[in-house]
């Protein structure tokens, strides 16, 4: 029989870990740090110790560590699902904010565990964390539910909310300022000598609501009353919306500028303006909101309001983080501003 004694498996790993710092120019705990994903390690040497680590066929078992540290690293990201408003997950601002939020979640060493739910039974986003299955939840906005949204915080369940700052609010939330959106928008339409200015989406969501606030601020300032007259309440779904805005605009031949809630809904509109021969910008000046980079890309280019989406993500995760750490959070407003394009360029 061989005297010959195998090396353990844990020296075993403890002499990869030395190979990876000794090849990567730090310490062994620094290599401890950056593959269990910590923030104190900056993302380029996290990145280059899990290459050599990848070169050195090292592995980690990360259930095993979350089941020893008793630490969970996965947040999931909420998507509801709102029949009346009809918007999509494959919404361009879905698709940029989950990205924005998968980025920030990787950098901090978790995993993302995309959810869709019924708006109207938000509780059941719960279900991910009361499983274990994540350690706390993202909620990409607020509907119209802010009420079932302070039952999960009631709760003390770990969720932060993209979304408006709401009276009564227990939750916290990150999002735009949307009521100083809504204003830049219709003060640079009245800015262009347009003075009857429609106002596109539906204000019984909170985001919304704020950003036709702005609009209506920006018109009682310059002295014009609102008209509801020349409010739409659109879905977010393209062909509902569309039909809407045909009737609209065909009713309303005398509207000089667009604010829509978003790209989407603003591409629609110049596609439906286009079809009822009003040029846009020279009869029709349109802006969306978002700033989505596909605005770029319509005929002619849309004017839009940018909502900072790459730093959004980093606040949500930030702000979860906090909030697993035990920190009380208040609501986060980003800023915005304008984007000009030939859809409502400057004077």
């Amino acid at each position: 029989m061989s005297e010959e004694k195998s090396v353990p498996r844990a020296e075993q790993r403890r002499l990869q870990m030395a190979d990876i710092a000794r090849l990567a120019g730090v310490s062994v705990s620094t290599v401890s740090r950056a593959l269990n994903g910590s923030t104190l390690v900056n993302p380029e040497t996290r990145q280059r110790v899990a290459d050599l680590a990848r070169s050195l066929n090292y592995s980690i078992n990360l259930s095993a560590q979350n089941l020893r540290l008793q630490k969970n690293r996965t947040i999931a990201v909420v998507v509801p699902y709102d029949a009346d408003s009809r918007q999509h997950i494959s919404d361009p601002f879905f698709l940029s904010i989950v990205g924005a939020i998968a980025d920030a979640l990787t950098d901090r060493g978790y995993d993302m565990l995309l959810q869709r739910v019924d708006a109207e039974h938000l509780d059941q986003a719960s279900h991910a964390v009361d499983s274990g299955k994540a350690a706390g939840l993202l909620i990409i906005g607020q509907w119209r539910h802010h009420d079932q949204l302070n039952e999960l915080a009631a709760r003390k369940l770990p969720v932060v909310v993209w979304g408006a700052q709401l009276p009564q609010q227990l939750y916290c939330s990150v999002g735009g300022d949307n009521v100083l959106g809504g204003r830049l928008a219709t003060e640079h339409m009245l800015s262009l000598g347009r003075r009857r200015i429609a106002f596109l989406g539906d204000a019984e969501l909170p985001e919304v609501m704020h950003r036709r606030e702005g609009y209506w601020q920006a018109l009682r300032t310059a002295g014009i009353q609102p008209d509801p007259a020349l409010e739409l309440p659109a879905p977010f779904e393209v062909s509902m919306a569309r039909r809407q805005m045909l009737d609209f605009f065909g009713a309303h031949r005398d509207i000089d500028a667009v604010v829509a809630c978003s790209d989407l809904l603003a591409l629609q509109s110049l596609q439906v303006l286009r079809a009822l021969g009003r040029r846009v910008p020279e009869e029709v000046a349109v802006i969306g909101y978002d700033d989505m980079p596909l605005a770029t890309y319509s005929d002619p280019p849309l004017s839009s309001v940018h909502q900072p989406v790459s730093k959004a993500g980093a606040e949500l995760v930030a702000a979860l983080l906090k909030m697993l750490e035990g920190e009380r959070l208040a609501p986060i407003t980003l800023p915005v501003h304008l984007s000009l394009r030939a859809s409502a360029p400057v004077r």
